[in-house]
């Protein structure tokens, strides 16, 4: 059945949702639906907390006999503080992925009911704090569930060993919705970078509009089609765009924008 195939189902809620909320031309409404997600995320996070409780540990999946098996053993149950192995070079690329919201700054600022930089830093710092609260709590009970068998995709791991579990398929929901109602948020700053970049000298229209936002949608979905892990993308994602607008372009532009006197501007006017 149509409603069973994942690829038919994502078509038609980008389609239905994504895209039309991907054509306003204001950010100010998409504050409501990253509210909404933001409560799904919690919802997610209480979830994860919760369960840790329901789920011995850890359990291992016998595939090939079809039943659950309960390992005792001490170390399977002990939590590191550190774990280095060759998964470990994807934790900065996803972390800087996760906190990347620098390019939403400018279109928020504009926006402002009566901009300044201090409320500007009020809302940057809410927000910051909110996101690394949910993640801190999910990552912190998912490793404590699972141990060294948590998997990339969190939500996989409660999947194998809790399948007909509603309060997992609630979460689940949750963050397909929290998902989606997210990528119009990303996908307003892309557009109108894209816009300025190829169309600035231009009126606005709305036919341009549509045509932009349309092929960043279609890409988004031939991204989330092909690419089989997550994990992949963050990594490459988080390793190159991430890094760069969190590390380096804002101390480049400091320096730039800056009236200050530095010793390099004085070593170069001395030489």
């Amino acid at each position: 059945s149509w409603y069973l195939d994942g690829q038919t189902l994502l078509l038609i809620i980008c389609v239905g949702i994504v895209f039309p909320l991907s054509l306003l031309p204001k950010i100010g409404f998409l504050g409501y639906t990253s509210s909404l997600s933001f409560f799904f995320m919690v919802f997610f996070a209480l979830v994860i907390v919760i369960k840790k409780w329901s789920i011995p540990c850890p359990v291992t999946l016998n595939c090939i006999d079809g039943v659950f098996q309960i390992s005792n053993a001490t170390d399977d149950c002990k939590p590191k503080l550190f774990h280095f192995s060759k998964e470990s070079v994807y934790a900065v690329p996803t972390m800087a992925f996760a906190f990347l919201c620098h390019t939403s700054v400018l279109p928020i600022y504009c926006e402002l009911q009566s901009p300044s930089k201090k409320r500007m830093q009020n809302v940057t710092n809410t927000a910051i704090t909110l996101s690394f609260l949910v993640y801190f709590v999910s990552a912190l009970f998912g490793y404590l569930t699972f141990y060294d068998k948590v998997e990339s995709e969190l939500l996989q791991g409660y999947s194998k060993y809790l399948p007909h579990d509603v309060v997992v398929m609630a979460v689940k929901l949750c963050i397909l919705f929290a998902v989606l109602l997210t990528v119009p948020l990303i996908h307003f700053p892309a557009r109108k970078a894209l816009m300025m970049l190829l169309f600035s000298n231009f009126p606005f229209s709305w036919i341009r509009h549509s045509l932009t936002t349309l092929a960043l949608n279609i890409v988004i979905v031939l991204l989330a089609v092909y690419v089989p892990d997550i994990r992949n993308m963050f990594g490459v994602v988080g390793a190159s765009t991430s890094t760069c607008l969190i590390f380096v372009f804002p101390g480049l532009f400091y320096l730039k924008l800056s009236r200050e006197d530095f010793l390099w501007k004085k070593l170069g006017e001395r030489g």
